[in-house]
């Protein structure tokens, strides 16, 4: 059950994130022209990435690297999927 909130609460950090860098705020810049007007912003993703890597880095400070990946992954990977669908990064240029 403790692992279930973890990713829980992993899962929204990691959205959070993929939202603020995909829609709010591109401190990276770095943007994928799709087809015509559509681009997408890669910020969010690469925050996710950071934090996962952080978070790896800790749990492997503390010595719980084994019992923090598999959850953080799970995080990672639901979050990405969510964002995917949720269209998060996703832009239409109006010019």
């Amino acid at each position: 059950m403790k692992m279930f909130f973890a990713i829980v609460a992993e899962f929204a950090l990691f959205l959070l994130l993929d939202v603020i860098g995909g829609v709010f705020y591109h401190p990276f810049h770095i943007e994928t022209m799709l087809s015509g007007a559509r681009s997408f912003a890669w910020d969010g993703i690469l925050f996710m990435l950071l934090a996962w890597s952080l978070l790896l880095l800790v749990g492997a400070a503390r010595k719980r690297f084994a019992a923090s990946a598999v959850p953080l992954s799970i995080a990672l990977v639901l979050a990405t999927a969510t964002g995917y669908v949720l269209k998060v990064g996703f832009a239409t240029h109006q010019w």
